[in-house]
């Protein structure tokens, strides 16, 4: 037998029933005295191979909320850094992990990398013979709904995500104290090539979720799009935030359906209103699911809650429905289809066969126990009919009881009621005087809250215990009819997937499109090339409450590495960061705020900010710069979007231009989008050697005001060419109290170091040509591959491809001195 131990930081899984079965694992969990966000309810398992096999990780997660077994596996380059990225995303509230892995192997790679980056979660050692492939299997081919059986194809040689299934359903069995039912779980394989993959540290200096500044502010890029009405709708636009999709018809259905929002008020506003009326589908169908080991009250009870709601939700498909019927677009056709199911009728069928019409979701303790308490009809079950007369005849008593407590005492009582304490008595004093000063002796537990005081007797107590002795007769009655027909639901449980899909895909699409509302956004095309007109930062527009300054964006397979330089404050950083989030939110299958865009599908998007030294890990800002640029450099592609803002800042000048310039050539090469923001100049002289790499630069503007001090001014704006100004540290230093004799000395000398510089800058004829003809050759491909102009523009269009390769042939040197 084994051996389990849980710590006091599984408090939250009903502990009392953990600890009661003791026989199943042997755990060691650590935690930090951190609080893990309250919306945390995912757990993950973890395994890593062994031996050869090291390096190949398969990872199964369970949200409690939802009744989704995700299944995932890694096994080519940046499988650590991936599995991380992915945990991020998940925000777990535990992970579970081989023993073997951790305290008897004394911490491989895998486990150490996860505790030190996650130091607030909970981490449980698990015996590795429960992480079982062929029980894994055997857990999803028996909980498999039909429908997605499919799965069974994708993981049956995925023999880690498998292992990590079969300990991480068992364990579950456990925290939840109860299994799922029967062919009633949804089981999904997700692969890394389905999303675009965005790494935590890019995520966060993209600000997608979270706010770095103030953790609360909705200042982020979901904060921006976040107009859903639904729990469902609103982590799926967090999902899709975090890992934006790199189908393009997929994406382009999306588009579809939101630009159809907006040219239709009516179905807009139509879908809106019916969407608002949903309560969260996902949580409720994994609580319907669950099947528990022990029938307490409380359970009893919230299984009639459940099909209460259940109800509630059925009777909502036929308006959803009805929205939907005159929709055009094919995504919405085909959620319209999916919503004239008949399994929704017989379900909605049995249900009111069973459940009064008039029980429905209620807010408020007393309602809700009322409607739990008569939600099954008469005469189904005569014990049930006999309970419920009982309770009836108790709580008239209470009533009765606290009328005649008034008439005694002349005092103007009412029953109330409240979970906690059942029925009591109030009474609302105008004054706060009391009558004689003083309440009856018999009155108990006395509470006053400014005029209002509450109260109970001896006798109302007693007639409390009998109305809750009535009551669970009642709740097991009526669990015996709910039990039989939540046997006949699993059956149709595909059908209430289906609806949880339609429901949170439509709650973001309409999201999506109240964005659009809010700011001028347009729709986005994808081809080869980047091309952004007068595009804008979607949070610094939402911040400022206006347009802020827009530039455009242009990168393709011909000029697919722009230097960008200028002073510091110019808008290099925002400038960056924009043209990540414009991507990220086109692959969503947003519009974006721009005039036009294009974009190139990103299979990856990696971003390194300028920091600050790391105290937690004792790095510096260099050792953090290096270790940022190491994992772009192993994990980018061709296909992939990096932007680089300020690299080689922590070392020497030398050295720095030194990295600077030869991570520049590897991208280069590499033929990934890149933008890169630098100080040093001296990598501008790139563009002189490679074809494919352009300068532009942030322009500012110099004021003299009577003869007053230079300033200057920022215009945010982009312009082609590298940055003309010099010494703009020095200009800086100047606002400062630094004596004016050395900042003299300092542009002196910077001032020589400058002219050695740009003495060599020019580039020779051959290469200038050379230069035209590349540029002039890719933009006739893009044309012949993009282009969707008619015969006169197009000739129009490729008269000025021509004029301007012209022009660059005739201002070569060798050109001139002819």
């Amino acid at each position: 037998m084994l051996r389990f131990a849980a710590r006091a930081s599984l408090a939250a899984y009903n502990k009392n029933n953990l600890i009661a079965h003791f026989s199943i694992f042997n755990t060691v969990t650590t935690s930090s005295s951190a609080t893990l966000s309250h919306s945390s309810s995912v757990i993950v398992a973890l395994v890593e191979g062994r031996g050869l096999a090291r390096g190949e990780i398969g990872m199964a997660s369970i949200n409690m909320k939802c009744p989704e077994l995700v299944l995932s596996q890694f096994a080519d380059t940046g499988t650590y850094a991936k599995v991380i990225t992915k945990l991020h995303n998940l925000m777990p509230l535990e992970i579970l992990m081989p023993d073997t892995a951790s305290v008897k192997g004394q911490g491989t790679k895998l486990y150490n990398l996860i505790t030190e980056t996650f130091p607030s979660v909970t981490f449980t050692a698990i015996l590795r013979k429960h992480f079982n492939e062929k029980k894994g299997l055997e857990y999803i081919q028996q909980l498999c709904v039909p429908e997605f059986n499919t799965v069974l194809m994708e993981v049956q040689t995925k023999y880690y995500c498998l292992a990590s299934a079969s300990a991480l359903l068992k364990y579950f069995e456990f925290v939840q104290n109860s299994v799922y039912a029967p062919k009633s779980l949804k089981v999904t394989f997700t692969g890394s090539e389905q999303t675009a993959m965005i790494d935590t540290v890019s995520a966060s200096n993209l600000e997608l979720v979270v706010n770095n500044r103030d953790h609360r502010s909705d200042h982020t890029l979901f904060g921006v799009l976040n107009y859903t009405k639904t729990a469902g709708g609103e982590r799926r636009l967090r999902s899709n935030i975090l890992e934006p999709l790199q189908d393009v018809v997929t994406i382009n259905s999306r588009l579809d359906t939101i630009q159809e929002l907006l040219q239709n008020e009516e179905l807009f506003f139509g879908l809106k209103n019916a969407i608002a009326h949903f309560l969260d589908i996902d949580e409720l169908l994994s609580a319907l699911i669950q099947v528990p080991k022990q029938e307490t009250v409380s359970v009893v009870e919230a299984k009639i809650t459940q099909v209460i709601q259940l109800k509630h939700i059925l009777e909502l498909v036929p308006v959803l429905k009805a929205r939907l019927k005159h929709s055009k677009t094919a995504l919405l056709e085909a959620y319209y289809t999916s919503l004239e199911d008949s399994r929704f009728n017989s379900i909605l069928d049995q249900i009111k066969s069973m459940i009064n019409d008039d029980a429905s979701y209620m807010k408020g303790s007393l309602n809700m126990r009322t409607q739990k308490c008569y939600a099954v009809r008469p005469n189904i079950n005569e014990f049930l009919d006999i309970a419920r007369r009982a309770y009836t005849e108790v709580v008239d008593d209470i009533a009765g009881l606290v009328d005649r407590l008034g008439e005694k005492y002349n005092l103007p009582l009412r029953t109330s009621f409240s979970g906690a304490r059942g029925f009591f008595m109030q009474m609302r004093l105008e004054g706060g005087a009391l009558p004689g000063g003083t309440l009856p002796e018999e009155f108990i537990k006395v509470t006053k809250q400014k005029n209002n005081y509450s109260c109970t007797t001896l006798d109302l107590m007693k007639m409390n215990d009998h109305c809750e002795e009535a009551l669970k007769e009642i709740f097991q009655m009526s669990y015996v009819v709910v039990s039989r027909f939540l046997v006949e639901v699993y059956e149709h449980i595909h059908c209430l997937y289906k609806l949880s899909d339609a429901v949170s895909m439509l709650d973001m699409l309409l999201s999506l499109a109240h964005a659009c509302t809010v700011s001028e956004y347009v729709r986005p095309e994808f081809t080869d090339t980047l091309a952004i007109k007068q595009g804008r930062h979607p949070i610094l527009e939402r911040i400022s409450g206006q347009p802020p300054i827009s530039n455009n964006t242009y990168i393709s397979e011909g000029s697919n590495f722009l230097i960008i330089t200028g002073p510091n404050m110019s808008g290099k950083s925002t400038y960056l960061k924009q043209v990540a989030l414009c991507q990220i939110m086109a692959q969503i299958g947003s519009f974006v705020p721009a005039e036009y865009a294009s974009f190139r599908i990103a299979d990856q998007i990696f971003t390194r900010i300028g920091v600050d030294d790391d105290f937690e890990t004792s790095s510096s800002t260099f050792m953090v710069e290096m270790k940022e640029v190491s994992y772009i450099i192993h994990n980018a592609s061709a296909k992939s979007l990096i932007i680089i803002d300020e690299l080689g800042r922590g070392t020497s000048p030398e050295e720095g231009v030194g990295i600077c310039h030869s991570v520049c050539e590897f991208l280069i090469n590499l033929k990934a989008f890149t933008l890169f923001a630098t100080h040093f100049l001296e990598l501008c002289q790139l563009e002189t050697v490679y074809p494919n790499v352009e300068n532009q630069h942030m322009q500012v503007q110099h004021i003299h005001k009577d003869g007053r001090a230079e300033s200057i001014v920022y215009t945010y704006l982009l312009s082609q060419g590298h940055s003309e100004e010099r010494n703009y540290g020095i200009r800086a230093a100047e606002m400062t109290a630094i004596p004016t004799d050395i900042i003299q000395e300092a542009k002196t000398v910077a001032d020589k170091i400058s002219q050695r510089l740009w003495a060599k800058h020019d580039s020779d004829p051959a290469t200038l040509r050379q230069r035209a003809v590349y540029r002039l050759s890719t933009r006739l491909l893009q044309t012949a591959r993009n282009s969707r102009l008619d015969l006169e523009s197009l000739r129009h269009y490729l008269k000025g491809l021509k004029r301007q390769y012209e022009t660059e042939l005739q201002n070569s040197p060798e050109s001139i001195e002819e």
